[in-house]
């Protein structure tokens, strides 16, 4: 039984994602060019935290939405990293590290939605 987000595997998942986004976005040349390291970091924060948020509103179908937003973001993540890759700010094996650990999150965000769904 699942009483807390922090509980959560998926939110879990995302919460070590998010470090790691904010471990290589931290390193130069990366972090000199704000934009681009301001907008995937939020990216990264927005998975955990519309997991812990849609936990908290305790009704399906609001979880549900929150649990969308949070897949959303990782799509849009992984947008951002394949563009830190082509401007050289990540090498291959970093940019590959990082969409694994960001495909892990979206598996497990979508067995909770699927789960979510069913209870709605």
């Amino acid at each position: 039984m699942i009483e807390r987000f922090e509980d959560i595997v998926a939110w879990q998942y995302a919460r070590v994602l998010c470090r790691e986004i904010y471990l290589v976005t931290g390193q130069p040349p990366f972090a000199r060019d704000f934009a681009l390291r301001d907008q995937i970091r939020r990216a990264a924060i927005s998975i955990p935290s519309n997991i812990a948020e849609g936990f908290e509103r305790f009704r399906p179908a609001e979880f549900h939405q929150f649990l969308s937003i949070a897949k959303g973001s990782i799509r849009e993540l992984r947008t951002h990293l394949y563009l830190a890759t082509d401007i050289g700010y990540l090498d291959e094996p970093t940019r590959i590290k990082l969409f694994e650990q960001a495909d892990k999150t979206a598996s497990k965000i979508g067995a909770l939605r699927a789960s979510v769904a069913r209870r709605r």
